[in-house]
């Protein structure tokens, strides 16, 4: 018997073969084979006239969707149909959730089997897992198939309803989204906050002490004044910059702080009070879809889509359990292989006295579903996986919080000691903290990250010396601090998913893709891990809060998540479902038809931003990025805002700063003494850059060059001007070979250049002053790649393949750079050592 075994991705072919028996032959889908249609032209000409074709979803009639085969996917499916024919029966092996087994539905409607399907389904790719799920198949489960296809008739109705609208009155490109817009109102909202934001200053006192008779340092701070608190950062209101109830605290600005620690300075300082508590930790639940996101960006600085990206491929190589869940549960096959990673790895005194479980699932999580986690029943250690790199990186995590669960409880002590001074009627009390650890248990195996970056592990301990109340203190230094309240915090990836998962918004398994989305569709850009909204997005927020406010509530959007989690279960009608959301008289159709002709574009364009002193002056998005205008008709100027700034650069000084440099763009700095060119200071979308002579009649555009990194257009003279405008300037010949060198700026900074060769300029060096012996210096220096690689030997070509090898050092540790292809040295190896025979036997083995 012959029997044809059809999973997602070759990755989990490979995997899946090793495990079955003879006369299984297993291939892949490539994920989908079919869709709804992503461009007209793949719409069938049957159906081009149908007024419903460019949403591929028939609105008249039952919300029939239009699938088509896309180009791509059309020689898997003759490929699959031709597998077919010579097998008995077909098994359906995708994954085990709505989108997996929407995928099996799919192949079962495209490819017709006349042989018997069965639908096979397991949660990790180990022999034991797969030849469980062989002896126990199942059918296609609809509900989950119709609450996928639901899903994605949803979230094309909301986008190429209203994205076209948002063409005609902000600029074309641009898209709204179910989940997305939303996503993208939080990012608004926060920003905003930002920007009205009013900071405080605020002083408190920091004193270094020691208990008379042990020469041991401790910090204090200072927190009462004549048992009256100090002011801190929660005392100030946002908004104002103002204490929020002056009367109830101490307020310290620079000049009293100062006679304060003059006044401390001659105090009796003892102890007043000291409290001791135990606290016991527990470890955190095992990962599910969005803590594993999370972590992953807190700890590596992984994109929600890179941490998916790499689960995807543990996954498909049989290390962890599927990466798709919203349940923590572990089934007890995991609880007894952590509990013998734990004894096995750290003793029987780090093994929690009883099985730990953990019960608590999201929206929509099936019971039957895990918590992700090394698979098996005996679980691989990291260091024995043969992974490296990020793969190697996320198993790791995985492990480590896996085997957390069932490790003994964190056993911690903290020692708060009040510490008075007392000096002319004035009693300032200072409190130290301390921690020991006086069990780590967990800890030896994993702590939780932080969405704070400044804030300390748990595991950091503090000492304090044993004190008691009336023991005397030394003060050996005291100082003031000063304090500026900070601003809510922008979102990052992984505080953004807290809150999507936190509103019932979207589905963990989406949120890689919702936040890849408002990248790429340039609502939202990435600075270190923080995620700033642009100008555009401030711009579609608005439009959509003031005429389809349900398209950025995250209630309401909650409210649809628990509906498609009622299609899955079976409780909900799909088609009604739809017909609510679409038609009728408040569907999203008749909403956007009625709202269209109240949007005018010009004021669609506008920016309502929350910032003071902009009377006469207009924020607004344009074609060409964002702009500034003032004035009226004659006098009207409008001015580009640079594209390195965010919406809450901007201030009123700031703006005038652009008018003003936009205004005097007409006037030249002077001439160029060799061609009596006029040199100009002029701002664009790029920022302000010179620019000598005028733009002629044919067109013809002048040299310009952008201001260097960190120079301000009041900085530039006409010297300076000149100077730039010689870039990239000729700096003589190279020893070697008497080819020109030149310096330059380019898209990644400034640079030297010679025979082809770039090497970039350090900050220590400037652009318009470096010679030609600096230069060949910083030339001859082994090239650093962009991705942060060192070549740290060259080993020649490989006699096979004329190609050649290098040993090189990155991010992720040494490995071999073949042609194109990189390939990790085994641990252990030295890559200064490495030798060409080892490269070549090492290439030979990964084929």
């Amino acid at each position: 018997m012959k029997s044809l075994v059809i999973v997602e991705s070759p990755t989990k072919t490979k995997t899946i073969k090793k495990y079955l028996p003879k006369g299984y032959v297993v291939d892949s889908s490539m994920g989908h084979i079919r869709d709804l249609p992503s461009s007209a032209k793949e719409i069938p000409a049957k159906y081009k006239k149908e007024s419903w074709s460019n949403l591929g979803i028939n609105v008249d009639d039952r919300f029939d969707p239009l699938y088509v085969i896309p180009s791509s996917k059309k020689k898997v499916v003759t490929k699959l149909k031709k597998l077919l024919k010579d097998a008995d029966e077909l098994i359906l092996a995708t994954d085990e959730d709505r989108e997996g087994e929407a995928i099996s539905w799919h192949l079962m409607e495209i490819l017709k089997p006349k042989v018997p399907v069965k639908r096979m389904a397991f949660r990790e790719i180990t022999k034991e897992a797969v030849m469980n799920a062989l002896e126990n198949t199942r059918d296609i489960d609809m509900n989950l198939v119709h609450a996928q296809e639901t899903r994605r008739i949803l979230d094309r109705l909301a986008g190429y309803t209203v994205s076209p609208l948002l063409w005609k009155k902000i600029s074309p490109g641009l898209s709204a989204g179910r989940v997305q817009s939303v996503a993208v109102e939080f990012l608004v909202e926060r920003e905003r906050e930002r920007m009205k934001f009013k900071s405080a200053t605020y002083y408190d006192l920091k004193a270094q002490l020691h208990k008379e008779g042990d020469d041991y340092k401790f910090d204090a701070d200072l927190t009462h004044l004549n048992e009256k608190r100090l002011a801190s950062g929660k005392d100030f209101d946002e908004n104002t910059g103002k204490l929020k109830k002056p009367e109830s605290v101490v307020l310290l600005d620079e000049d009293k702080a100062s006679v304060l620690v003059d006044d401390l300075k001659e105090a009796k300082w003892s102890v007043i009070n000291v409290d001791v508590k135990t606290q016991k930790r527990n470890p955190a639940p095992p990962f599910i879809t969005s803590t594993l996101q999370q972590e992953a960006n807190r700890k590596f600085g992984f994109s929600a889509r890179d941490t998916m990206s790499v689960a995807q491929k543990l996954y498909e190589k049989g290390f962890i359990t599927y990466m798709r869940t919203d349940s923590t549960r572990l089934s007890g096959q995991a609880i007894s292989a952590a509990r013998d990673a734990v004894t096995d790895e750290y003793g029987e005194d780090y093994l929690f006295e009883r099985v730990r479980n953990y019960s608590k699932k999201g929206k929509g999580a099936q019971e039957a579903h895990e918590a992700i986690r090394p698979s098996g029943s005996r679980f691989v250690k990291p260091g024995k996986a043969g992974l490296s790199g990020r793969e190697f990186k996320l198993y790791d995590l995985i492990w480590k919080r896996t085997i957390a669960t069932q490790m003994a409880e964190a056993e911690l002590e903290f020692t708060n000691v009040t510490i008075r001074a007392t000096n002319n009627g004035t009693d300032a009390d200072f409190r130290a903290g301390g921690k020991k650890i006086i069990f780590p248990g967990y800890f030896r195996a994993y702590v939780e990250g932080s969405d704070d970056p400044e804030a300390a592990l748990e595991n950091q301990e503090n000492f304090l010396p044993a004190m008691s109340e009336g023991d005397g203190t030394g003060l050996d230094d005291l100082n003031f601090v000063s304090h500026e309240t900070k601003p809510p915090a922008r979102y990052t990836e992984a505080t953004l998913v807290k809150e999507l998962e936190k509103r019932g918004v979207g589905r963990p398994s989406t949120y890689a893709s919702i936040i890849s989305t408002i990248q790429d569709r340039g609502y939202a850009k990435s600075e270190g891990k923080t995620l700033i909204p642009t100008f555009t997005a401030f711009a579609v927020s608005s439009l959509l809060e003031k005429h389809f406010p349900d398209l950025v509530d995250s209630q309401f959007t909650s409210d649809l998540e628990d509906k498609l989690d009622a299609v899955a279960e079976g409780k909900q009608d799909p088609v009604k479902y739809l017909e609510d959301y679409y038609n009728g008289e408040n569907g999203l159709k008749a909403k956007v038809d009625t709202q269209e002709d109240k949007i005018d574009p010009q004021e669609a364009r506008l920016l309502d931003l929350p910032l003071d002193g902009l009377e006469g002056i207009k924020v607004a998005v344009g074609r060409f990025g964002p702009y500034i205008s003032k004035g009226e008709d004659d006098d009207k100027i409008n001015a580009s805002i640079p594209e390195q700034y965010n919406p809450s650069d901007l201030t009123a000084e700031f703006i005038e700063e652009i008018i003003k440099t936009e205004k005097e763009g007409d006037t030249p700095i002077g001439k160029d003494p060799e061609t009596d060119e006029p040199i100009f200071l002029l701002t664009g979308r790029y920022g302000p850059y010179v620019q000598r002579g005028e733009v002629t009649e044919d067109n013809k555009k002048p040299k310009r060059v952008s201001l260097l990194k960190g120079m301000e257009p009041s900085d530039v003279d006409l010297d300076l001007a000149l100077k730039l405008l010689e870039l990239p300037r000729k700096l003589g010949e190279h020893p070697e070979d008497g080819k020109v060198v030149k310096a330059g700026v380019g898209r990644y900074g400034p640079y030297v250049v010679h025979d082809g060769k770039f090497k970039s300029i350090p900050k220590s060096d400037n652009v318009l002053d470096i010679e030609l012996d600096r230069a060949v210096e910083l030339l001859a220096q082994k090239k650093k790649s962009r991705r942060g690689s060192n070549e740290i030997q060259d080993l020649g070509k490989h006699p096979d393949t004329d190609k050649p090898i290098k040993v090189m050092t990155g991010r992720y540790g040494p490995y071999i750079k073949h042609g194109k292809k990189n390939i990790s040295l085994p641990d252990g190896e030295s890559p200064e050592d490495f030798t060409l025979a080892k490269a070549m036997d090492l290439i030979k083995e990964k084929g």
